[in-house]
């Protein structure tokens, strides 16, 4: 399964590359041509997105869910869901813990043994 942005670059490869037209490009890459052509209004976040990352980088432990809850106490009025993407789009994620060392077991053999 490619996404949109994949099949962007694809068809804008073949239009530089091998000089096709875009109908023709979007033929061949499978893609909707208003697909193509389709330009996001969404505003970028930026300022949400820095905090996001600070946040994240205090509190390694803790997921969109908490960091969606601190947000919340800021003031700030987006959705868990927005908050979500971002976090997704900003490649966060809860950090792994460390695995703890494994005790090594030697049975104790008593006098009988």
């Amino acid at each position: 399964m490619v996404g949109p942005a994949a099949k962007r670059a694809a068809v804008a490869h073949l239009e530089a590359a091998a000089g096709l037209s875009e109908r023709r490009a979007c033929s061949i890459v499978g893609a909707d041509r208003k697909m193509i052509r389709y330009r996001s209004r969404r505003p970028p976040d930026i300022e949400l997105r820095v905090r996001l990352r600070e946040l994240a980088n205090e509190r390694r432990r803790f997921g969109y869910r908490r960091l969606f809850v601190l947000l919340r106490r800021e003031g700030e009025p987006s959705g868990i869901n927005r908050i979500h993407r971002l976090y997704r789009e900003e490649g966060l994620t809860v950090r792994k813990r460390r695995a703890r060392r494994k005790v090594k077991w030697t049975p104790i053999l008593g006098p009988e043994a």
